[in-house]
């Protein structure tokens, strides 16, 4: 052993130093280039993590030349006679500088895996940067940080070239332990250089060790909860909850050009709930979030109960937290680092007292059916209760409009028709603006009175359910909602019209369109019989069946035989109880297109 053990207590406290300040400024710098979206990035990064790549003996030449005596800090301290070259000081901004890149990229990593779904939610539920910083980044990213502090303190402990090029090796004042084991084997003491080398794999070692244990502990401890919750699942319980009365009524006019679109919608509602229905790509959750103040628009207007909360003209943009919107997002973006009661009370508005703050949430927490859930957090609920906290948060703000993004999608089939259920009860007492976006029809019709249809970014269809699923406006339309039969037509007379795809003429009830296009039947409607002299029946032959759990589709040729597989004209939809009655029955089968059904389009 050593009697100078000054190498030691040199490193530790150079080491320690640089640690500090790169958590810090390392931390800092991370956040900062997270949504930093200026055009010198790449340089800046480069500049970064330079000195992770540049050998030390440079990175120590080039801190020579900048705090050296002719150097532009050398100059400034000079008439303080201060000086960094030659003392531990020196050794302790080498350490820095080399360790700095590992700290900046591993807490860059953990910033960058955190949902940004996470941080939406959170800005339309009022947080400012700083309360989101400190209570949902800085918590998530936790493991991320303490392994790049535990990373960055070993890279400081060993740093070697370019604290011997700034500092020196003077024994006592700046040798550190890597000095202390090049200076001992090159002396030919290999008993003090094995001593030194055993010191610092210890120190280095025991960090990481500490780090990997620490996170096992907690992975651990997550599987446990999850066989919990597995064991402990149940379905979810009716609720109902009531907001704030107040003016009802949105307005929207705006456009935004994506790549793979271009958004132009304008409509205005104080309806309770607003479906917006659309295949992927329509542009539903692109309306939500332009309304939510998380994406903005090219041009346009949005106002909120007479409040407005974007114009292009004249400059208005209100950022999220001051819109008052309430977000429930598809994996509904529950604060994993809080418990139910935080996640809940994150939401509240400012100002509450402690106690006012407490009534509130467990208000909520009866209201959804969650009560004694409030000191659980989201990995210990079932998928069920997840979607009624994220309800809870988003109304504990009092929003004046609620914006739900599939909020489905994530259940299974089961608990998505409990919790459609309860979600219509809710909206049903919520007084402000809801829009309720899904691609699912049956889930449209079901939980909206009235549907806004959309397609590649364009409002095809306003109006009530009713209308929309029995005079759809135009094909797509039809699609949309589930009809799979169209023809194109032609008109023949005064209530008759040709099928051209189905060849057949057809009589018609309803107004014929001026500029008719196609007809279309859904495929429940179609009817089977056996009177051939009905009005629209028409001869068929069976192509092809395709089955379900209940139903049976069938599909269908008109007039003649089917020549393949793929030759047919009709779908029709019936019970199995129906198929198993008229399967064996001798062809033609008679079909009767009834008049009422028939929907007429004109696009």
């Amino acid at each position: 052993m050593p009697q100078d053990l000054s190498p030691l207590w040199i490193s530790l406290k150079t080491s320690l130093l640089a640690t500090i300040i790169t958590f810090f400024v390392g931390i800092a710098v991370a956040y900062w280039m997270l949504s930093y979206r200026g055009k010198a990035k790449s340089l800046i990064e480069s500049i970064f993590v330079a000195p992770l790549i540049l050998p030390p003996t440079v990175v120590g030449f080039l801190l020579l030349l900048f705090f050296g005596k002719n150097g532009p800090v050398g100059k400034l301290m000079e008439p303080f006679d201060l000086t960094i070259v030659f003392t531990w000081y020196g050794a302790a901004i080498a350490a820095t500088v080399v360790a700095f890149p590992l700290m900046y990229k591993t807490a860059l990593g953990a910033f960058e895996q955190i949902d940004r779904n996470l941080l939406r939610v959170a800005r339309t539920l009022g947080a400012s940067e700083s309360k989101i910083f400190w209570q949902i980044s800085l918590p998530l990213a936790l493991p991320g940080i303490v392994a790049a502090t535990t990373l960055a303190f070993a890279r400081a402990l060993g740093e070697f070239g370019a604290t011997l090029m700034l500092a020196g090796n003077i024994p006592g004042q700046t040798q550190t332990i890597p000095m202390a084991i090049y200076f001992a084997v090159e002396a030919g003491a290999m008993d003090e250089a094995w001593f030194w080398a055993i010191a610092i794999m210890v120190i280095s070692l025991s960090g990481i060790i500490a780090v990997n244990f620490w996170q096992e502990v907690r992975e651990e401890g997550r599987r446990k909860e999850a066989g919990i919750r597995r064991q402990e699942k149940r379905l979810a319980e009716s609720y109902s909850v009531s907001a704030p009365v107040s003016e009802i009524g949105l307005f929207i006019d705006i456009e935004k050009k994506l790549p793979s679109f271009h958004l132009k919608v304008s409509f205005s509602t104080n309806e309770q709930p607003l479906g917006l229905l659309g295949g992927s790509g329509a542009g539903k959750s692109m309306i939500l979030r332009c309304i939510a103040g998380i994406e903005t628009p090219n041009r346009g207007r949005i106002v909120l109960n007479g409040r407005v909360l974007f114009d292009s003209e004249t400059g208005i943009n209100l950022p999220s937290r001051d819109r008052r919107i309430g977000f429930l997002v598809q994996n509904y973006a529950l604060f994993p680092n809080m418990t139910v009661a935080q996640n809940i009370a994150f939401g509240l508005p400012k100002g509450l007292s402690a106690a006012n703050a407490r009534v509130q949430i467990d208000e909520q927490l009866t209201a959804m059916q969650l009560s004694g859930l409030g000191d659980r957090y989201p990995h210990q609920l079932s998928g069920g209760q997840q979607q009624r906290v994220a309800l809870a948060r988003a109304l504990a703000s009092q929003p004046e409009a609620l914006l739900l993004d599939e909020p489905f999608s994530a259940l299974d089939t089961h608990l998505r028709s409990q919790l459609e259920q309860q979600m219509t009860e809710t909206l049903t007492d919520y007084q402000g603006v809801a829009l309720f976006v899904t691609h699912n029809m049956d889930e449209a019709y079901r939980v909206c009175p009235n549907l806004l249809v959309l397609e590649h970014g364009q409002a095809v269809h306003h109006s009530s359910k009713y209308e929309i699923f029995e005079h759809p406006a135009s094909v797509s339309v039809a699609q949309l909602t589930g009809c799979k039969n169209f023809s194109r037509a032609v008109v023949q007379g005064v209530q008759k019209i040709q099928a051209l795809d189905w060849g057949c003429h057809l009589e018609v009830l309803e107004p014929i369109p001026d500029k008719l296009s196609h007809v279309g039947i859904r495929a429940h409607q179609l009817i089977f019989c056996h009177d051939s002299s009905q009005v629209n029946t028409f001869p068929c032959w069976l192509v092809r069946t395709s089955e379900t759990p209940h139903r049976m589709t069938l599909f269908l040729k008109l007039h003649t035989a089917p020549n393949n597989s793929q030759d047919y004209h009709l779908q029709a939809e019936v019970f199995k109880e129906k198929w198993a009655q008229m399967k064996d029955q001798p062809y033609p089968w008679y079909v009767h297109l009834d008049p009422l059904r028939l929907i007429l389009m004109d696009n």
